[in-house]
């Protein structure tokens, strides 16, 4: 509220639409009822929306709406147009470590259509289906990659009928095929990606959730439409990026609060030169928080997490099991059905 009265605008941040609705929704009434004026930003609005919305005393949105929101105000040629146009005053972030830490290095990247023909993908797909596993290309699941074998190379080659494959005039056969083979390979459907009323949609696999507007670069995108039989969308070239972390180091000043902050308190004042206060519980800590247990092997690790669900299961207790992606989410779910579970 303080901030606020400056008249230069805050932003608070949180991590989804919906918590951005809600939250000014809830405090709104507040912030009206002492003269303040309160805007959301959420992704589909218009600019003219956005930019009555910006000019609120206090702007309720999500990271990612607000760092597109400046990267979109970099591209345009006459001020007035800018929808940021007080530029970034204060924000208060929810979830601090999660936007300022782990996802700092996450690129928010703003592309525009390149002029690449899109009967390449088609032909490329045609081929690499018929390719079979470990016989034509080897697969490496750490990086997402497959790699041809030498008879699949030749393979490929016969089918395309482009000689060599490798040489410069054939650079851009050879990458149509490696993202292809990726595609085809690396890339499943219901677990990496969904299709939805013909589009092919990214699933975050730290959340679940669809990630709308979202693309993956490089022509890996048009591959995966290519093979599940959708339109292929024009390929894209990166106009404008930025990193969470420089976004956010742009404010004049910057805020935050989060239940999991002391553990981080080092990297905050590192980068940020922010300090973390810990805030004492209203009643004494009643949670026993034990030593970490260490496996060898994460085998072991879910074996044991497994058993310590059966043995709280029995008691009647209600158990919540967090990981760290949607795969990890499933290897504990097929061990617990297992168990009848």
């Amino acid at each position: 509220y303080l901030n606020a009265l400056e008249g230069k605008g805050v932003h608070i941040v949180t991590v989804n639409d919906y918590l951005a609705n809600r939250d000014a929704e809830w405090m709104g009434k507040i912030f009206r009822f002492l003269g303040l004026s309160v805007g959301v930003i959420v992704h589909g609005y218009d600019e003219k929306h956005k930019q009555r919305q910006y000019g609120a005393d206090i702007t309720y949105g999500t990271n990612s709406e607000f760092g597109f929101d400046y990267l979109r105000d970099n591209m345009k040629y006459r001020l007035q147009d800018y929808v940021q146009s007080r530029g970034l005053h204060y924000a208060v972030i929810d979830e601090v470590d999660s936007i300022l830490i782990d996802e700092a290095r996450t690129p928010l990247i703003i592309s525009g259509p390149s002029e690449e023909s899109r009967d390449k993908y088609q032909t490329v797909n045609d081929v690499v289906a018929r390719l079979v596993v470990e016989r034509d290309f080897t697969i490496d699941e750490k990086s997402k990659s497959a790699v041809l074998t030498d008879e699949g190379v030749d393979r490929v080659e016969s089918m395309l009928q482009v000689g060599n494959l490798f040489s410069p005039e054939n650079v851009e056969w050879s990458h149509h095929v490696s993202k292809a083979l990726s595609a085809h390979a690396c890339y499943k459907r219901d677990v990496d990606y969904l299709v939805h009323q013909g589009e092919v949609l990214i699933i975050d696999e730290n959340t679940g959730r669809t990630m709308e507007g979202r693309r993956w670069s490089d022509g890996l995108h048009q591959a995966i439409e290519a093979k599940e039989g959708v339109p292929i969308q024009h390929e894209s070239m990166t106009l404008a990026t930025i990193t969470y972390q420089n976004f956010y180091r742009m404010y004049d000043k910057l805020s935050g609060m989060t239940g999991t902050a002391d553990t981080e308190a080092e990297e905050f004042e590192k980068i940020y030169k922010l300090d973390v206060s810990v805030i004492p519980t209203n009643k004494p800590m009643v949670r026993d928080d034990r030593q970490d247990l260490v496996y060898k092997t994460e085998a072991e690790k879910f074996r044991a997490v497994v058993e310590d669900i059966s043995e709280r299961h029995a008691r009647g207790q209600p158990i919540l099991v967090g990981t760290r992606n949607v795969d990890k989410s499933e290897v504990v779910s097929r061990l617990l059905k297992k168990n009848q579970i």
